[in-house]
């Protein structure tokens, strides 16, 4: 891949929304969510857009990310709370310690009592927060999912960083390439409900099924729970079950941190191949000392972005998540919902030590 202008980041965004692709997950037919007769509960499939209304002033947006001191959701949701300043609202980011399928629950109540105006949530688990988001929604408190999207229903919008099946397939594709097709590989997740990873990784298993991975073997796929000593950990137990490991998979920030981490002081140095999901800040030195040839991911901050002026789009009126819609995200420019309230940010960006000092976050 190269790297992209923001100018086709956006439009790149929009025409990921507007074409048919192979799979449900980003496909643009079909019906819209206000047109689903079955299973909708969200409070506002009545409303109607208004496409001119301003952006409200004085808006209160909450961040709940999947756990509070997370790297690269942190960078996600300072930006979104700084796009908030830009038209006169007010963000803040509160959330668990842990990652664990419950821990958002309370908080989400919370924000309900305070009277957000919206919710963003990168979910932990896509059912076990859908109770008090349907509660929110029915109070006309807005819910945009981020990063890991909600059960369908239980949300207006997802903010996705990118097509989920050109992430998962990337990863395999950008491996394979670097183990020349052959030996046992594994993938080191986050959580074992994070709707992201699990939805990435059933795309990276449908990709090895092609021919030209048939040298190629998914021997396990980890958890690390996105906590570093857990994934620093998991890391060494694969070593040590499959010492003739050829390639790691870590479509996580933490996960593929703590396994650079690993490797770069142990005799798999140079040997074992790491690629997967990381920031350019924290992955620099491993690929400047050799212990990843190369990682990708999209811009975080452009993730809050998007997201902080969706959900204001949604509060003021001018957009109800129906596929088709179209909202202003600032210096982004414009964005179109696709099916099922999915937006998409843009297609990653591989990094490696040709263009990682280009890039601060």
């Amino acid at each position: 891949m190269i790297i992209r202008t923001a100018a086709r980041r956006r439009a790149a965004a929009t025409a990921a929304t507007v074409c048919a692709l192979a799979v449900a997950l980003t496909a643009c037919s079909g019906t819209t969510k206000n047109s689903t007769e079955k299973g909708t509960t969200k409070a506002d499939t009545a409303a109607e857009a208004n496409p001119d209304a301003p952006l409200k002033k004085g808006l209160k947006l909450a961040f709940l990310p999947k756990q509070i001191n997370n790297p690269y959701e942190k960078i996600v949701d300072e930006a979104g709370i700084a796009a908030a300043a830009e038209y006169g609202a007010t963000g803040k980011e509160v959330g668990p310690s842990d990652a664990s399928a419950s821990s958002q629950v309370s908080y989400i109540n919370t924000l309900i009592q305070q009277r957000q105006d919206a919710i963003l949530i990168a979910a932990n688990d896509p059912n076990a927060v859908c109770g008090p988001l349907k509660q929110a929604m029915k109070k006309d408190i807005k819910v945009v999912a981020y990063d890991s999207d909600t059960a369908k229903d239980c949300r207006q919008l997802f903010i996705n960083q990118a097509s989920s099946e050109e992430i998962g397939r990337s990863l395999v594709q950008h491996l394979g390439e670097q183990i020349g097709y052959q030996g046992k590989i594994a993938i080191l997740s986050a959580t074992q409900n994070a709707t992201n990873q699990n939805t990435w990784i059933e795309f990276m298993k449908d990709e090895l099924k092609l021919p030209k991975y048939r040298n190629m073997q998914l021997v396990k796929v980890a958890y690390g729970d996105d906590a570093d000593q857990k994934s620093f950990q998991q890391t060494q137990g694969l070593l040590q079950a499959y010492p003739d490991l050829k390639g790691i998979i870590s479509p996580t920030t933490v996960g593929i941190a703590a396994a650079a981490r690993y490797l770069s002081d142990s005799s798999y140095k140079g040997k074992v191949v790491l690629n997967g999901l990381g920031t350019p800040n924290q992955m620099r030195k491993y690929v400047k000392d050799g212990t990843v040839e190369q990682f990708s991911l999209w811009n975080p901050e452009e993730l809050g972005y998007l997201g902080s002026y969706a959900a204001a789009a949604l509060a003021s009126g001018q957009i109800t998540g129906a596929e088709g819609e179209k909202f202003k995200a600032g210096k982004l420019g414009e964005y179109t919902i696709g099916k099922d309230g999915e937006v998409i940010l843009g297609e990653p960006t591989v990094f490696d030590k040709n263009n990682i000092d280009t890039f601060d976050f």
